[in-house]
């Protein structure tokens, strides 16, 4: 069910007449109040319910507008799931949103959050325990989250640069969530009229089919290497010629070609299907080149020793990484130098976060130095090959040598200025990478018995979560 209604293809009169409103001299600025709107989904019994907001801090405020219910709700089920899960992750505890959850049953979810607090909250929300979450758009594609109930005040996107209407996939992403599979006959979808909410997109989503499913294949170091761990270029070719990218480019040229006539659609299909797997051969090829540049492949196309230990490296900047493990940049005792000087290679976003003089101790300074020789050498033969490295931020590496020596989780989150999901995710990913490297134990034993024991020191709660 759509609320509100859209009826033969035009707006209801009564909806229409809210647009206009919201839209005079006289329209109350801000969104609309989420509390008001979970009472009304209460009182209809439409909930639980998935509010759908724009930003990570559009999700917490909109905690503050959910008052305490009185009488409290009642406990039961709630109060044991809630004190099994905070017994497996006392940090937890001392959330600052955890009050909304008890007093209100609501919660917030998002990126930004602890890993463990998003467990919290997925498994009360699926237990039934929550009448409403507050989540961006992510937990549509994401997490399987039963609700009676969606709600949108948006019907537009962030893509990742700027906002951009919804499209079929996404709609139906957000709109397949509504109904609890087993106790809904019917799930119902929740339209706010607003600044960012275009009804009559949202009625042609309604009818809209998902979009078409691309191939994102594209060729990388680590792909590469481990096809040539056991394929020839010959049977590389061919996996290509197989791949899903180039069926896809066959289809289409099949489709158009049937509505011209003359055409021999098989034909037309088979030569663009060859033009994809052209490409993706000529790039495979300017990879290979450079991997024989450097030494990891041989002139007969098979991996070298180096190669075969970095295509272990199942990384997004395996020759980094190699090439410090080549020239010994790494280092060499110091477990918590090891785990710092390996955060960079992990990020990649674009913010740069200025760090205050003098807080970073100067064995870090010198081992980030150390490595930043040690690259500069093949980050300029990559950059003029085609293959630009993305930038090394070395305020990564501060955070995590200050996590790994036993600093507050919170202090480290106020002066970075970060949110802790974003900061955990960074330790993770961190802690895959000391992984790869600890892999390596025939071939860099000391290395990797460093980066086992650099794992052990940044992976403790309120990250660690299994």
């Amino acid at each position: 069910a759509i609320m509100p209604l859209l009826a033969r293809g035009n707006l209801y009169g009564r909806v229409r007449q809210c647009i206009d409103n919201r839209r005079g001299p006289g329209r109350r600025s801000g969104r609309p109040d989420i509390g008001h709107i979970l009472d009304v989904l209460r009182a209809f019994d439409l909930t639980p319910a998935i509010f759908f907001l724009k930003s990570r801090a559009e999700c917490d405020a909109a905690l503050q507008s959910c008052p305490m219910q009185s009488p409290p709700p009642a406990a039961g089920a709630f109060s044991r799931l809630r004190d099994e899960l905070l017994d497996r992750f006392p940090y937890l505890r001392n959330h600052k949103q955890l009050p909304h959850l008890e007093g209100a049953r609501v919660a917030s979810h998002h990126g930004g959050q602890l890993p463990a607090w998003k467990f919290l909250v997925e498994t009360l929300m699926k237990q039934g325990c929550l009448d409403a979450i507050f989540a961006t758009s992510t937990v549509a594609a994401g997490v399987n989250f039963p609700a009676r109930t969606i709600v949108l005040f948006n019907s537009d996107l962030f893509n990742g640069q700027d906002f951009s209407p919804m499209n079929g996939t996404e709609f139906h992403q957000m709109s397949g969530r509504a109904g609890r599979r087993g106790k809904d006959k019917i799930g119902f979808l929740l339209s706010v009229p607003g600044r960012f909410m275009d009804l009559h997109h949202v009625r042609d989503l309604l009818f809209r089919e998902p979009e078409t499913v691309h191939s994102r294949i594209r060729n990388d170091f680590s792909m590469v290497l481990n096809l040539l761990l056991s394929q020839t270029p010959d049977g590389i070719r061919e996996i290509f010629a197989k791949s899903f990218a180039s069926f896809q480019r066959r289809h289409r040229a099949d489709t158009s070609a049937r509505r011209e006539d003359g055409k021999r659609p098989h034909d037309e299909g088979r030569g663009a299907a060859q033009t994809e797997t052209d490409h993706l051969w000529k790039d495979f090829l300017r990879y290979l080149a450079f991997l024989k540049a450097e030494g990891f492949v041989d002139r007969n196309d098979r991996l070298t020793e180096n190669g075969i230990w970095a295509s272990r490296l199942r990384l997004d900047q395996p020759l980094l990484i190699a090439e410090c493990l080549r020239r010994g940049a790494f280092p060499a005792k110091d477990e918590k130098l090891l785990a710092a000087v390996v955060a960079p290679f992990v990020y990649d976003g674009d913010q740069e976060i200025p760090l205050e003089g003098g807080t970073v101790p100067r064995r870090l300074t010198a081992a980030c130095n150390r490595v930043a020789r040690a690259l500069r050498g093949l980050a300029k033969r990559m950059e003029e090959a085609g293959f630009p490295p993305h930038p090394l931020h070395f305020w990564a590496a501060a955070v995590i040598y200050d996590w790994a020596r036993g600093q507050d989780w919170d202090r480290i989150i106020g002066r970075v200025g970060i949110d802790e999901g974003d900061l955990a995710m960074l330790v993770l990913r961190t802690a895959d990478n000391l992984r790869q490297i600890a892999s390596l134990r025939d071939t860099h034993p000391e290395t990797a018995a460093l980066a086992t024991a650099a794992r052990e020191a940044i992976l403790r709660e309120p990250v660690q979560f299994a």
